[in-house]
Protein backbone atom coordinates (compact mmCIF):
# COMPACT_ATOMS: atom_id res chain seq x y z
CA UNK A 1 0.00 0.00 0.00
CA UNK A 2 1.25 3.01 -0.97
CA UNK A 3 1.76 5.98 1.95
CA UNK A 4 -0.02 9.40 1.80
CA UNK A 5 1.50 12.04 4.09
CA UNK A 6 -0.43 15.39 4.20
CA UNK A 7 2.49 17.46 5.98
CA UNK A 8 1.29 21.06 7.92
CA UNK A 9 1.60 23.29 10.37
CA UNK A 10 -1.64 24.71 12.86
CA UNK A 11 -0.94 28.01 11.86
CA UNK A 12 -1.58 27.81 8.45
CA UNK A 13 -4.79 29.51 7.31
CA UNK A 14 -4.48 26.41 4.39
CA UNK A 15 -4.45 23.54 5.66
CA UNK A 16 -7.54 22.93 6.81
CA UNK A 17 -9.02 23.49 3.07
CA UNK A 18 -6.70 21.20 1.56
CA UNK A 19 -6.99 18.11 3.84
CA UNK A 20 -10.83 18.65 3.34
CA UNK A 21 -10.68 18.66 -0.42
CA UNK A 22 -7.84 15.89 -0.45
CA UNK A 23 -10.06 13.36 1.77
CA UNK A 24 -12.80 13.78 -0.96
CA UNK A 25 -10.54 13.00 -3.85
CA UNK A 26 -9.33 10.05 -2.19
CA UNK A 27 -13.23 9.20 -1.24
CA UNK A 28 -14.15 9.86 -4.96
CA UNK A 29 -11.14 7.74 -6.42
CA UNK A 30 -12.27 4.83 -4.06
CA UNK A 31 -8.00 4.22 -3.38
CA UNK A 32 -6.44 2.61 -0.22
CA UNK A 33 -3.83 4.66 0.68
CA UNK A 34 -2.37 4.94 4.50
CA UNK A 35 -2.75 8.70 5.43
CA UNK A 36 -0.33 10.00 7.92
CA UNK A 37 -1.01 13.38 9.09
CA UNK A 38 2.44 15.04 10.01
CA UNK A 39 2.33 18.43 12.30
CA UNK A 40 5.60 19.98 11.61
CA UNK A 41 6.46 21.88 14.73
CA UNK A 42 9.93 23.18 13.74
CA UNK A 43 12.44 24.09 11.17
CA UNK A 44 14.54 21.48 12.60
CA UNK A 45 11.22 18.78 12.13
CA UNK A 46 11.08 20.18 8.31
CA UNK A 47 14.65 19.65 7.60
CA UNK A 48 14.25 15.87 8.45
CA UNK A 49 11.19 15.21 6.76
CA UNK A 50 11.58 17.54 3.91
CA UNK A 51 8.73 19.56 4.14
CA UNK A 52 8.64 22.33 1.61
CA UNK A 53 5.84 24.66 3.27
CA UNK A 54 2.54 24.12 4.93
CA UNK A 55 0.70 22.56 3.39
CA UNK A 56 2.61 19.41 1.61
CA UNK A 57 1.37 16.31 0.31
CA UNK A 58 3.44 13.92 -0.72
CA UNK A 59 3.12 9.92 -1.96
CA UNK A 60 5.87 7.40 -1.30
CA UNK A 61 7.59 10.31 -0.16
CA UNK A 62 7.29 11.78 -3.64
CA UNK A 63 5.72 15.69 -3.55
CA UNK A 64 2.77 16.06 -4.75
CA UNK A 65 3.84 18.43 -7.03
CA UNK A 66 7.32 17.48 -7.83
CA UNK A 67 9.15 19.95 -5.55
CA UNK A 68 12.85 18.60 -4.62
CA UNK A 69 15.61 21.09 -2.75
CA UNK A 70 15.66 22.63 0.39
CA UNK A 71 12.66 22.36 2.62
CA UNK A 72 10.81 25.21 3.96
CA UNK A 73 9.00 26.22 7.36
CA UNK A 74 6.40 28.44 5.50
CA UNK A 75 2.66 28.62 4.16
CA UNK A 76 3.09 27.13 0.71
CA UNK A 77 1.69 28.89 -2.56
CA UNK A 78 0.82 26.50 -5.57
CA UNK A 79 0.12 27.11 -8.88
CA UNK A 80 -3.19 26.28 -9.81
CA UNK A 81 -4.38 27.17 -13.36
CA UNK A 82 -2.42 30.10 -13.09
CA UNK A 83 -3.19 31.37 -9.55
CA UNK A 84 -0.84 31.89 -6.54
CA UNK A 85 -2.83 29.60 -3.71
CA UNK A 86 -2.29 28.12 -0.37
CA UNK A 87 -5.71 25.96 -0.78
CA UNK A 88 -5.27 22.83 -3.20
CA UNK A 89 -8.57 22.36 -5.61
CA UNK A 90 -9.87 19.18 -5.41
CA UNK A 91 -8.72 19.26 -9.45
CA UNK A 92 -5.35 19.64 -8.91
CA UNK A 93 -5.22 16.97 -6.25
CA UNK A 94 -6.88 14.51 -8.06
CA UNK A 95 -4.73 15.36 -11.23
CA UNK A 96 -1.49 15.05 -9.30
CA UNK A 97 -2.30 11.93 -7.19
CA UNK A 98 -3.54 9.82 -9.79
CA UNK A 99 -0.33 10.79 -11.80
CA UNK A 100 1.40 9.60 -8.62
CA UNK A 101 -0.66 6.84 -7.28
CA UNK A 102 -1.46 5.05 -10.56
CA UNK A 103 1.26 5.94 -13.54
CA UNK A 104 4.22 4.76 -10.83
Amino acid sequence: MKKLEFMHFEDCPSYEKTLSNLREVLTELEVNLDLELVNVESCEKAKQLGFYGSPTIKVDGADLEGRTGDCSYNCRLYNVDGNLTGVLTKDFIREKLYGLIFQN
